[in-house]
C-alpha cells in the first residue's frame, strides 16, 4: 500500500521540524517535502505532487491564501489543510472561495491535527469549530456596519502579490524579478494599486496590507520596564 504523501509549508523551522516528526511517526503517512515560504510551496506542490499540502497562512513572499489560489488553479484536486494561528473571517472566506477544504488552528491539540489529516486522506472536508464562529461573527459585524464595507475595492491576485512584496520591504525592481515581469510592469501595478486603494505612500500601503491580512507582522516580545518608583531598574532588596 502506497504511503499518504504530505508536503509541509511553514516558515518557522522549529515548528516545521516538530510537525514533520509528528506526521512521519504516523503509520502510512510520509512527509515528502518541506517549504519555507509561499512561493516555495507553489513550486514544490507542482514538483512533488503530494496527496496533501499542510499550509500556514503567515508565509513570506506569498501568503497562504494566494499560494492556495495558485496551487488550486493549477490542480483543482489538490487537497490542502490550513494549519495556522490567524483568526480572520475574511481569510477563512478567501480560503473557502479558492477551494481549501480543511482548517485547523495551531493552538489545537495534536489529536485534532491528525484527525484532520485523516479526514482529508479520506477526501472529507474538515474545519475547526472555531471557523464557523469566526465566519458568523464576521457576517454579523458586516451586517451591523451596513453596505459601506462592501465598497472597498478588491485587488486581483497579481495585485495582492505585489502588495505583499512591497509590504515586506521589496523594491519595485525586486518585485519585477520575483514575478518575472519588467520593472515598468511592476511600476504600473504599483501605481494602479495606489490609485485603486486611494493611497499616497508606501507606509499607507503597508498598513493596508497588514489590516487586510496580506502581510503578517510578528509582534516583538513585551519588554518589562522598571517601575517608575525605582529609576534605572533598581528594586528594593527583600527584607
Amino acid at each position: 500500500m502506497n504511503a499518504f504523501r504530505i508536503l509541509v509549508a511553514d516558515d518557522h523551522p522549529v515548528f516545521r521540524f516538530g510537525l514533520c516528526s509528528l506526521l512521519g511517526s504516523h503509520e502510512g503517512w510520509e512527509v515528502c517535502g518541506e517549504a519555507a515560504d509561499g512561493r516555495d510551496a507553489v513550486e514544490k506542490c507542482a514538483q512533488l505532487k503530494p496527496d496533501l499540502l499542510i499550509l500556514d497562512i503567515c508565509m513570506p513572499k506569498l501568503n497562504g491564501v494566494d499560494a492556495a489560489r495558485q496551487i488550486l488553479k493549477a490542480n483543482p484536486g489538490q487537497r490542502i489543510l490550513v494549519l495556522t494561528d490567524v483568526n480572520s473571517d475574511q481569510v477563512v472566506r478567501d480560503c473557502l472561495e479558492v477551494g481549501v477544504r480543511g482548517w485547523v488552528f495551531k493552538s489545537e491539540g495534536t489529536d485534532d491535527l491528525t484527525a484532520a489529516v485523516g479526514a482529508l486522506q479520506r477526501h472529507k472536508s474538515i474545519f475547526s469549530p472555531r471557523v464557523s464562529v469566526l465566519v458568523m461573527d464576521g457576517y454579523l459585524q458586516r451586517h451591523r456596519t451596513g453596505p459601506a464595507a462592501a465598497k472597498t475595492p478588491r485587488l486581483s491576485p497579481r495585485e495582492r502579490e505585489v502588495v505583499q512584496l512591497l509590504g515586506e520591504g521589496k523594491t519595485t525592481k525586486d518585485v519585477a524579478v520575483m514575478l518575472n515581469v519588467t520593472v515598468k510592469t511592476a511600476e504600473t501595478h504599483r501605481s494602479n494599486i495606489m490609485l485603486k486603494l486611494k493611497l499616497h505612500s508606501i507606509a499607507e500601503l503597508v498598513l493596508y496590507a497588514v489590516r487586510n491580512e496580506i502581510v503578517h507582522v510578528q509582534l516583538p516580545a513585551v519588554l518589562h520596564l522598571p517601575s517608575p518608583e525605582w529609576p534605572s531598574g533598581r528594586y528594593p532588596s527583600s527584607p
